[in-house]
């Protein structure tokens, strides 16, 4: 019997509610924009009341949703995109394409990068196994945001997660560089360079290793530069008087054990050679 009650409630409920769908979809959405998606209930409601068929309603209102993003004459129709993606979330945590495709449209249509990083954090929070959301996270985030601790910190996940692309370590290591994380860049390129079996990708990794090593050889080189006009209130004529100081032990060479090129007159250091001409 309650059984019986509980489906009668069921049925009437979603009635009702495509009853109010149709009302709603008669109204002009140019008067009322965004109406329709104001009115869907949360996705357990839904997958709740399709009787095992909470895929097929996924998909049927991810399909809508691509038309209805790609109305311009719906002002406010990003309003309500965190919701209507996380409908089809709950519908179907392992339809995997609208996560993406709501990011993209985060991003690039509503420009709100945080919302789109929200959206891909849910596709990995309901999806552990899948790399790709937080290696596209760690994309927007550097490309669009210059944010590269947070970049590092989605690369990192990414590679932590079986079946990641190589590619992946490879940009968590440029991510570190960006962020001046020379220590974990160096050995991360190191790893590569290692373990690669593909000419290209260890001719790749020697140069950022070269240009990492250079980097913090330069840094070093720079700081006793500094500490030597403090003292003498100029530059060094040439770099060994940093040794003769006591400023440095001695003077580092480049990757393919150069000297570095100094300028007295401006304090510039660099290395010899362009690490991509190598």
């Amino acid at each position: 019997m309650k059984k019986k009650v509980v489906l009668l409630i069921l049925i009437l409920s979603l009635g009702a509610f495509m009853s109010l769908k149709v009302k709603i979809d008669k109204i002009s959405r140019k008067k009322i924009p965004g109406s329709s998606i104001i009115y869907i209930p949360s996705g357990k409601y839904l997958k709740f009341a399709t009787f095992g068929y909470s895929s097929l309603l996924a998909d049927l209102i991810y399909l809508w949703s691509i038309q209805y993003y790609s109305d311009y004459s719906v002002v406010d129709r990003f309003k309500y995109l965190d919701h209507i993606f996380s409908v089809i979330a709950e519908l179907d945590h392992r339809y995997l394409d609208p996560y993406q495709i709501g990011a993209l449209i985060a991003l690039y249509e509503a420009r709100d990068l945080d919302l789109a990083l929200k959206i891909l954090d849910r596709g990995l929070e309901k999806n552990p196994d899948q790399w790709i959301f937080p290696l596209e996270a760690g994309h927007y985030a550097q490309m669009a945001k210059k944010d590269y601790k947070l970049a590092q910190k989605y690369y990192k996940k990414a590679m932590e997660i079986k079946g990641a692309p190589p590619i992946t370590k490879r940009l968590y290591a440029n991510a570190s560089f960006k962020l001046t994380d020379y220590k974990t860049a160096f050995e991360t390129w190191q790893e590569i360079y290692q373990t690669t079996e593909e000419e290209r990708i260890k001719k790749i990794a020697s140069n950022h290793l070269f240009q990492v090593k250079a980097a913090i050889d330069i840094k070093t080189i720079f700081e006793a530069i500094e500490k030597f006009r403090e003292i003498y209130d100029r530059n060094p004529v040439d770099l060994s008087q940093l040794v003769k100081a006591g400023l440095l032990d001695s003077l580092p060479k480049d990757l393919d054990g150069q000297d570095y090129h100094y300028d007295s007159k401006t304090g510039e250091v660099k290395t010899q050679t362009i690490p991509w001409k190598r």
